[in-house]
């Protein structure tokens, strides 16, 4: 049991270091000086996306690195780190956490979750941390043994709440529920937010596109200015 990364989690900011192909920090080992400037910041811990960058971050950040390989399948709706192909990379590359998706949806090639959570627990010494959407996935990600659970697919499933807004209250029945860690994660758009996600009962808080996605950030000035006029 991995038990002082979790520990040193508690209460704090970890930071998601993301970009996807249509980006402008998109490669060219970007995603490391986010992560460097997050660390620097105070954050508690990275989330990082792919192999490449989780390496990169690992060789210049001493903060436990939350790791996932998103790829989509033709057979599957599931993308977050979802075959033990791609927890094996993440694993490789450096990841002290790997996130997942913890949802009940149907996996690639016929996998399942737990067979998946199976591989991470046999085979290495990181710990399972499970994206959900609803509180009966995590309830069930906690019963497979994953170690930690985020709030990260609510609104991103077609059965979850969607809204523009953080799901609190998925973070404060699930916190309730569940005896592992909570990390509240999606749609935080400012400090307050991220504080009363805390104060409803996440373990910590994750925060990417606020942070690390300069256009999205830009975008919500440029369009308060042209609701304004």
């Amino acid at each position: 049991m991995r038990q002082p990364i979790i520990l040193s989690l508690k209460g704090g900011l970890i930071v998601s270091c993301q970009a996807t192909e249509e980006e402008e920090f998109y490669g060219e080992g970007l995603m490391k000086r986010f992560a460097i400037a997050a660390e620097r910041s105070g954050a508690v811990g990275i989330r990082a996306n792919t192999p490449q960058d989780i390496r990169d971050i690992r060789e210049h950040v001493k903060l436990p690195i939350i790791g996932l390989w998103k790829r989509e399948y033709s057979d599957s709706e599931v993308y977050i780190t979802p075959t033990i192909t791609e927890v094996r990379a993440v694993i490789a590359a450096g990841a002290d956490i790997v996130a997942l998706d913890g949802t009940l949806r149907n996996r690639p090639q016929g996998e399942t979750l737990a067979d998946v959570v199976n591989e991470i627990k046999t085979n290495s010494s990181a710990l399972v941390m499970a994206d959900i959407s609803t509180v009966e996935e995590g309830i069930a990600a906690e019963q497979l043994g994953c170690d930690l659970l985020s709030t990260t697919l609510s609104g991103y499933t077609s059965y979850s709440p969607q809204q523009k807004d953080p799901d609190f209250q998925l973070v404060t029945e699930l916190s309730k529920r569940v005896k592992i860690p909570v990390l509240a994660e999606g749609r935080i758009q400012s400090p307050e937010q991220a504080l009363h996600c805390l104060q409803q009962g996440a373990y910590a808080v994750v925060v990417g596109g606020a942070i690390t996605r300069p256009h999205q950030i830009a975008k919500r000035y440029v369009d308060m200015i042209a609701t304004a006029r």
